[in-house]
């Protein structure tokens, strides 16, 4: 089983594909999401997302700036206000 995971910036789509976990900087604390995780919903503070393409998987971090995180039946969306390259 695999989480659906999409990065969004105001002026694109930064990042759609399906991974074992990823753990989002939220404003009240750092949260793993993996599939089947319960719905929610946090506003996203400045940090990295730490993405494991697969278990055991080397992190990959995608540093972000502000922004929103929903956990849905389709998986998780970041809304990011923009991304550091």
């Amino acid at each position: 089983m695999a989480l659906h995971f999409e990065l969004v910036t105001p002026e694109k789509l930064v990042r759609s594909d399906d991974v074992h976990m990823v753990v989002v900087p939220g404003t009240e604390g750092d949260f793993g999401v993996l599939e089947g995780h319960a719905p929610v919903m946090s506003t996203v503070r400045d940090g990295a997302l730490v993405v494991y393409a697969s278990e055991g998987a080397s992190p990959e971090e995608i540093q972000v700036r502000g922004g929103f995180a929903e956990v849905g039946e389709n998986g998780l969306t970041v809304l990011a206000e923009r991304i550091e390259d």
